[in-house]
C-alpha cells in the first residue's frame, strides 16, 4: 500500500451528521498517532456551521500543533451551503445520494498527486459510493460502522428479513426474527425504524440498500462497539467480511476534545452542576439530529416538571422544527426556575462525567449510550428514530442498564415523572447502577493496553497495509 518506507496516507471522510462526525474525528487522530498521514475531507456545510459555533476555520489545527499529520479538506454535498438541511432533509439526502462522489473522485485524484499519495479510503459506511470509488484508484476501502454491530448485522441481511416477509412486503409480519446469523431474538418493533416501513422507496432506504452493497465490497469494516457487548453478533460478521470491534473511540481522556466536533455553540453549565448535590440532576438530551413532536415534547416537558429531579436539558433550536424556534410549553421555563437549565447545545461528556448528574434522559443514539456507559450513568429511553430502536432494547434487555419511558406519540407525562423519580432515587435506579458498572468495566478492559479494542486496531493495521501491499504488487 505505501511504498517501502512511506507513510500510509488515509483519506477520511464523514458522513455529515453530527452523530457521525464524532467518532470519524477520533478515528483519524487515532489512526494519525499511529504514524498515519490522514486527509480528513468535510462537507463545507458542516465546515461552515462548525467555524461559526467555534469561530475557528481548522478544526485539526491542535492535533497538528500536537504533531500529527492531518490535512483538512471540503467536498460540496451539492447544496448551497445555507440550504436549511434540517428543514429539507430528503433534499439534502437525495444529494448526498446523487452528487457527493464526484466532488469526492475530484478530491482523490487530487491526493493521488499528494506527498504521501493516498493509500486508502476510510468512510462512514452511509455513503453511497465508497467501494465502487475505491476500486477504480485501486485502493483498499475500509468501511467505519458509527454504530452497534447488530446494527450492521441487520442491514447486511436486508435480504433475508425482505425473504421472511419481515420487511419490504405491504404487511411486514409481526412475529419474532430469528434467523438473522448472530442476532438473537429481536421484535419486529426493536428493529431499526427504516426496516419496520412498508413503504421502501424513499431516498433513505434508496441509501441504505445502495451503502449495504457498497459495504459488501469493503475490503475491511471497523465498528465502534466492544467485542464483550457483542460477542455472538460481532464473530456471526467476522465469518462474512474482516471485521474489527474497536470502540468506543473517545478523545483521549474522555476529556472535551482538541478537535471541534461541535456543530452548535456549546453552553458552559459546569457552575450550575457545581451548585447541585450529587446525582441529583436528570441530563436530558434527544441528540443532533431526530426532531420531536409538539405533542411528544409536551408530555415530556409536564412529565419533568412532575418529578422532583433537578434537571439539565439540552434542547436545539430545531428540536420539534425549524419553523418553531419555542417548543417549550408556556410557563415552562419560570415554574421549573432554580430545579433545571435549558441550554441549545454542550459538550456532553462534560456534563456526563460531573458527579452531580444521576441519569441520562436519551433518544439512545449509540455515541449518547456509550458515554453514558464510560460515566456508568443509567438511561431513560425515549428513541425516536433509525437505530434508536434496537439500541433501547440493547440497554433495557440485554444490559439493564436502563428503563424505557414510552413509545413515539404515546408517551404520557404521568409516566414520564414517576419514571424519573425511580431512576434517580428508587430501586430502578439502583439496579441500573449495579449493571452498568459491569458494563462499563467491559468498555474500559477493552481499550486497555492489552483489551480487546486495542488489539484488533493493531490488527486492522497489520492487516490493511499487508493488503495494500499486496493490491499494489498486483499492479491494481
Amino acid at each position: 500500500m505505501a511504498e517501502q518506507g512511506q507513510k500510509p496516507h488515509a483519506l477520511i471522510i464523514a458522513y455529515p451528521l453530527q452523530g457521525h462526525i464524532i467518532p470519524v474525528v477520533h478515528l483519524a487522530i487515532k489512526l494519525a498517532s499511529k504514524g498515519f498521514t490522514i486527509t480528513f475531507a468535510n462537507t463545507e456545510a458542516v465546515h461552515h456551521q462548525t467555524t461559526q459555533a467555534h469561530n475557528s476555520d481548522d478544526i485539526f489545527a491542535g492535533a497538528r500543533a500536537s504533531g500529527l499529520d492531518i490535512r483538512y479538506e471540503l467536498v460540496s454535498d451539492g447544496l448551497p451551503v445555507s440550504f436549511d438541511r434540517s428543514l429539507n432533509h430528503d433534499q439534502f439526502m437525495a444529494a448526498l445520494l446523487h452528487v457527493l462522489s464526484a466532488h469526492v473522485e475530484e478530491l482523490m485524484q487530487k491526493l493521488l498527486h499528494a506527498s504521501p499519495p493516498i493509500t486508502c479510503l476510510i468512510t462512514d459506511t452511509f455513503f453511497v459510493w465508497p467501494s465502487t470509488i475505491a476500486k477504480k484508484f485501486g485502493i483498499p476501502y475500509v468501511s467505519y460502522w458509527t454504530e452497534a454491530a447488530i446494527i450492521f448485522a441487520l442491514y447486511y441481511h436486508m435480504n433475508l428479513l425482505t425473504k421472511h416477509g419481515h420487511f419490504a412486503s405491504l404487511e411486514n409480519r409481526k412475529d419474532a426474527i430469528t434467523y438473522i446469523p448472530g442476532v438473537p431474538m429481536i421484535e419486529p418493533t426493536e428493529l431499526m425504524s427504516y426496516l419496520q416501513e412498508t413503504d421502501t422507496s424513499s431516498v433513505v432506504h434508496q441509501i441504505i440498500f445502495k451503502s449495504f452493497e457498497e459495504a459488501k465490497g469493503a475490503d475491511f469494516v471497523l465498528c465502534n462497539t466492544v467485542q464483550e457487548l457483542e460477542p455472538e453478533t460481532i464473530s456471526a460478521l467476522q465469518n462474512e467480511k474482516p471485521f474489527y470491534a474497536i470502540g468506543p473511540i473517545f478523545p483521549a481522556g474522555f476529556t472535551k476534545s482538541t478537535v471541534a466536533t461541535s456543530l452548535w455553540t456549546e453552553s458552559d453549565c459546569s457552575q450550575w452542576l457545581h451548585s447541585k448535590p450529587a446525582g441529583s440532576v436528570l441530563y436530558i438530551s434527544f441528540g443532533s439530529y431526530a426532531h420531536v413532536s409538539k405533542r411528544d415534547l409536551e408530555e415530556i416537558a409536564y412529565g419533568i416538571l412532575g418529578s422532583k429531579a433537578n434537571f439539565i436539558w439540552v434542547l436545539r433550536p430545531d428540536i420539534v422544527s425549524s419553523d418553531d424556534p419555542e417548543p417549550l410549553p408556556r410557563g415552562f421555563l419560570k415554574e421549573s426556575h432554580g430545579r433545571g437549565i435549558v441550554v441549545q447545545w454542550c459538550c456532553q461528556i462534560e456534563v456526563l462525567s460531573h458527579p452531580s448528574i444521576g441519569g441520562f434522559l436519551t433518544h439512545c443514539g449509540w455515541n449518547s449510550i456509550l458515554e453514558s456507559i464510560w460515566c456508568a450513568v443509567p438511561l431513560l429511553c425515549f428513541p425516536l428514530l433509525t437505530d434508536q430502536f434496537t439500541n433501547r432494547k440493547l440497554v433495557v434487555q440485554d444490559w439493564r442498564i436502563g428503563v424505557g419511558i414510552g413509545e413515539l406519540n404515546a408517551v404520557r407525562r404521568k409516566e414520564v415523572s414517576k419514571k424519573i423519580d425511580s431512576l434517580m432515587g428508587g430501586e430502578i435506579g439502583d439496579q441500573a447502577r449495579k449493571e452498568i458498572k459491569k458494563v462499563r468495566k467491559a468498555l474500559e478492559s477493552a481499550l486497555a493496553p492489552d483489551g480487546s479494542s486495542q488489539k484488533n486496531f493493531d490488527q486492522f493495521i497489520k492487516d490493511l497495509m499487508k493488503h495494500g501491499s499486496e493490491i499494489k504488487a498486483n499492479g491494481k
